[in-house]
């Protein structure tokens, strides 16, 4: 959650709602490069849109999981996506066809065609798709390395906000290494942050780069207000996160995720003066999941409060200070650590307790449906 705006899912809409007053914008110039070697908007949309599909997803009256809620608790979702293969792959969001008891996709002028879910992770609130090859005009794109994304990069939207089919959207990469929550409550890290327009509808869709390659797939926007359109911060699940999901989904239809088994509190200054720690950041473990790696390798959840600036936080807990020598800033980084790593995978956690460091090594596990 981003402090001070609500986020929202960028995929769920009634089809009683394609009605809503369009957002469709190109930020200056179509035909004026993004970057002194990039392409130009229009360049992108040429070449990427064919690529680009329209997902509408059937929802039955028992599915729970929309984001936004349903009229009359089902109806038809739409969202975006796009195609990544010849072998008829797509990619859009877990939360666009969570619950869909059938799924359509349109891609450019063809008529729908029926898509198989080929499998989806709710902790990346990622899902593969796939058509017969034989029965639409395919046109795959690209995807970029996420990890060379800088801030102030130009970048480009396509996807069917409020089910306008081929909408384009510019902006830049405002930030990098966000958090978002997925669908089923845990954290997606290094989530990639933009001010390009997006809107319910959009999400599953592309965000690509001045090359006309997909950097993210865009998933959630920040309201911050009483109304669930755009105000010009969107988050996208990064391109190499995506990667190596679809990757698992194509082996075996399922994925797995590194699993430590904590929840916790940044230290900050104030906090590190109210405990009397020693030191000033990293990250004050609160509660250990029972039987989770964390527990059985030893480490010590929080067992008393304390109240700081008016909010009540956790204390006497281990402070994780470093994970594998790499200093610890706050829980962000634990969770980006862990989500780099794999079910099994060893890790060593530097902690200070009771005024000491002391080395616990934990060896991962696989993460569970929920947090819960």
């Amino acid at each position: 959650m981003i402090a001070g705006a609500g986020a929202l899912a960028a995929g769920w809409i009634g089809e009683d709602d394609s009605s809503a007053a369009p957002i469709a914008v190109m930020s200056g110039s179509s035909d004026a490069p993004l970057s002194e070697d990039g392409l130009s908007v229009n360049e992108i949309y040429e070449t990427a849109a064919p690529g680009v599909a329209h997902i509408e997803a059937e929802v039955g009256t028992q599915a729970a999981s929309a984001p936004v809620p349903m009229p009359g608790g089902g109806g038809t979702a739409t969202g975006s996506g796009f195609v990544i293969d010849d072998q008829g792959h797509i990619v859009t969001n877990a939360h666009v066809v969570s619950d869909a008891e059938r799924i359509d996709v349109t891609l450019g002028d063809h008529a729908p065609v029926e898509a198989k879910l080929v499998g989806s992770d709710p902790s990346t609130d990622l899902a593969l798709l796939e058509v017969d090859p034989d029965s639409v005009e395919l046109h795959p794109v690209s995807l970029a390395d996420s990890s060379r994304v800088q801030v102030g990069d130009p970048v480009v939207a396509i996807g069917n906000p409020f089910g306008l089919d081929n909408t384009a959207t510019a902006g830049i990469v405002s930030a990098l290494q966000r958090e978002i929550q997925a669908p089923n409550g845990f954290s997606i890290s290094d989530a990639i942050q933009t001010d390009a327009p997006i809107n319910p509808g959009n999400s599953g869709g592309p965000l690509f780069d001045a090359a006309g390659e997909v950097i993210g797939i865009n998933s959630q926007i920040a309201t911050g207000g009483g109304g669930n359109g755009s105000v010009g911060i969107g988050f996208a699940v990064p391109s190499s996160t995506a990667t190596d999901v679809t990757k698992q989904l194509l082996e075996t239809g399922e994925v797995q995720h590194a699993y430590l088994g904590i929840s916790g509190a940044d230290v900050s200054p104030q906090l590190a003066d109210a405990l009397n720690l020693s030191v000033e950041q990293g990250a004050l473990v609160d509660e250990v999941t029972k039987g989770g790696p964390a527990e059985d390798a030893g480490v010590q959840a929080a067992d008393e409060q304390v109240t700081v600036a008016g909010q009540q936080l956790p204390a006497g807990g281990d402070v994780i200070t470093a994970i594998d020598g790499e200093p610890v800033t706050g829980m962000d980084d634990v969770i980006s650590v862990v989500n780099s790593k794999q079910a099994g995978d060893e890790v060593t956690l530097d902690v200070l307790r009771d005024g000491e460091t002391v080395e616990v090594t934990v060896t991962l596990g696989d993460r569970p449906a929920n947090p819960a």
